[in-house]
């Protein structure tokens, strides 16, 4: 019974059906913020959801019975189980936010889709590299910032008055939100002020993005590489139990050649 469970979780038929069931979810939580829709399919709409929710916890359940221990070791498991339980929590009172948590369930493609698995894995394998861009960058964010507020902040207070808002001014230049208009402002009493922006644009939006950007491309190509590995080594594994398979029945062939007929 725990061999047929486990061939039915892992039939390409029925991780269809889970990802058809999660996008019909999604799409249902997104319609409820709709009040014209709610008022006419309400009904509906929570039918839909709770057969999702029912099928997303049977699903759960059958890889418990399968897995047993083994259910914990895997973090995409927690992930599932988390996200989950939050949806059989009481929605109600000071609890009413995990209404809106339901949507978590649409990230359970993460999960369920292998190549956003991948993806996933590999950003959680470049947050050690990604840590350190982290703290350039805040480093480079800082000293700008104490510089444009003693350079800038008497022309332009609501931009550079104080460091924090400086902070978040240079903040916005780097994501090239309205950097135009601030550097304008700015330049209306020192002409000279587009030089520091555009170092500072050059700096952290072409050089320490992209090295963001490089960190995950060398990572995913770690985690194409291992899955490689592993599906050399799986083939190799196979390989060498054939040819071990077909030793056999030559020597087989050679007993039953050598053994005396009755």
């Amino acid at each position: 019974m725990r061999e047929r469970t486990r061939a039915v979780l892992a039939h390409k038929h029925f991780q269809r059906f889970i990802v058809g069931v999660i996008l019909v979810n999604a799409a249902t939580l997104g319609l409820e913020t709709f009040p014209p829709v709610v008022e006419r399919y309400g009904t509906l709409l929570t039918v839909v959801d709770h057969a999702a929710l029912y099928i997303f916890a049977v699903e759960l359940l059958a890889k418990i019975y399968v897995e047993r221990a083994r259910f914990v070791r895997d973090p995409w498991n927690i992930f599932d189980f988390l996200i989950v339980a939050i949806a059989f929590m009481p929605a109600t009172g000071g609890l009413s936010v995990l209404r809106a948590m339901r949507v978590l369930r649409a990230l359970r493609l993460l999960s369920v889709v292998p190549s956003l698995r991948r993806v996933v894995s590999a950003l959680l394998r470049a947050m050690p590299g990604m840590s350190s861009i982290v703290v350039l960058l805040g480093l480079v964010l800082y000293v700008a910032a104490v510089m444009a507020t003693k350079l800038y902040g008497s022309a332009a207070p609501d931009r550079f008055g104080s460091l924090p808002t400086s902070l978040f001014t240079l903040y916005q230049t780097m994501t090239g939100d309205d950097w135009g208009n601030i550097a304008r402002e700015v330049m209306t009493q020192h002409p000279s002020a587009w030089i520091f922006f555009t170092i500072f644009i050059l700096v952290c939006t072409f050089v320490i993005l992209n090295l963001f950007m490089a960190v995950v491309v060398s990572a995913m190509d770690e985690e194409s590489a291992e899955e490689r590995a592993a599906l050399q080594d799986g083939a190799m594994h196979s390989e060498l139990i054939l040819r071990e398979l077909a030793e056999l029945r030559k020597e087989v062939a050679e007993l039953r050649r050598h053994s005396p007929v009755e």
